[in-house]
């Protein structure tokens, strides 16, 4: 599996922000109406079904209802599909919510999450060689991809028993490394993502002592739009929101037809059915618009500090950063967390509540 869900460097931002920039300069009444709409994506568990909706027809199918054409491509780099967003080549992408922030809004490019797909509900776990309890972590080398996801639940798993980075030393691993770099006897700690944590986990002496279970909600997998793009094209919106609900729905029916279709999902993932349902298992999927919106318009707040915290701990807010709140998020209630006068990125569930309603 290629890597995904990597937090981006400054040097990701760097690269793109002058021609996000650009593409945003065209005023709203310059914008030309849009008939063909393009969004990326990346191999996940919680992305899988954007694959199989566009290989089965019903993105087609949303897409001609609304009169549109939606092509979603699929990237082999993660970071790669977010670039070209952030450059204004793509409407859309998926991406988490400390990617969102971290690469197209610390690049000035104004985001909106449309669809929150799912957040890590254990996908991603900490692992020690022969201990069972995170506190045994002090002092060890821990291998994991810097400033992915895997840091942030390190570094969230380290908080929760008195510790910080300063008691561990991170060794810098690729994702594609990480079982092979387990099975030398001198990395005693990793902290990893699902199907690799679970290949891990099923051999001697390795033991899950923190995973992202303990931190709901906080590592969200989403739909992220352009802003302007969703505010001139509501219909680009409309098909994308029944795009994945109508998935859901196929895929959470107890019959043939989904496991048909999670099977398809499997395969496409480099797995089969047991092994996506294992992932499954440790994903909070949002099946329903309704699960969406109670889950949107709950503590996000609480949840959104503790990712800005991180990101401007590390570095990833942008030069001009000076706080955590720097860049102003916009929650679906209208609240602003952070600065006001810097919105650049965007809770959005209107056309979930259609969805909800029937009114799509």
């Amino acid at each position: 599996m290629t890597s995904f869900r990597l937090s981006s460097l400054r040097l990701f931002v760097a690269g793109f922000a002058a021609i996000a920039l650009a593409f945003m300069s065209l005023s709203p009444a310059q914008a030309a109406p849009k008939k063909d709409f393009k969004v990326a994506w990346s191999i996940y568990v919680g992305w899988m079904p954007w694959g199989y909706a566009m290989d089965n027809g019903i993105v087609k199918k949303w897409a001609d209802k609304y009169g549109i054409n939606i092509e979603v491509v699929q990237f082999n780099d993660y970071i790669e599909a977010i670039n070209q967003y952030t450059a204004g080549a793509y409407d859309g992408v998926m991406a988490t919510n400390m990617d969102a922030l971290a690469i197209p809004a610390a690049g000035g490019v104004d985001s909106t999450i449309l669809i929150i797909c799912d957040y890590s509900d254990g996908n991603d776990v900490i692992i020690l060689k022969g201990k069972e309890k995170l506190e045994d972590i002090k002092g060890q080398r821990v291998n994991l991809v810097e400033l992915s996801v895997s840091h942030y639940t390190l570094a969230r798993g380290l908080e929760s028993v008195g510790l910080t980075e300063k008691d561990v030393t991170i060794v810098n691993t690729s994702d594609a490394d990480m079982i092979a770099a387990y099975g030398t006897p001198s990395v005693t700690s990793v902290v990893t993502w699902n199907p690799m944590a679970a290949e891990i986990l099923a051999g001697p002496n390795a033991y899950n002592v923190f995973d992202s279970s303990k931190l709901p909600g906080e590592i969200q997998d989403s739909l992220v739009v352009n802003t302007q793009t969703l505010k001139d094209n509501p219909d680009f919106a409309k098909a994308m929101t029944g795009i994945w609900y109508e998935t859901m729905a196929l895929m959470s029916a107890d019959d043939e037809a989904a496991k048909a279709a999670k099977t398809a999902m499997g395969v496409a993932s480099g797995t089969d059915l047991a092994g996506y349902e294992m992932q499954l298992a440790a994903t909070e999927m949002f099946y329903t618009p309704e699960d969406y919106i109670a889950f949107t318009e709950g503590n996000l707040a609480e949840v959104t500090s503790f990712v800005t915290k991180f990101l401007f701990d590390h570095g990833l807010l942008g030069d001009g950063a000076t706080s955590p709140g720097y860049i102003g998020i916009e929650l679906a209630d209208g609240t602003i967390v952070g600065d006001e006068t810097n919105v650049l990125l965007r809770y959005n569930t209107d056309y979930a509540k259609m969805a909800a309603d029937g009114k799509l």
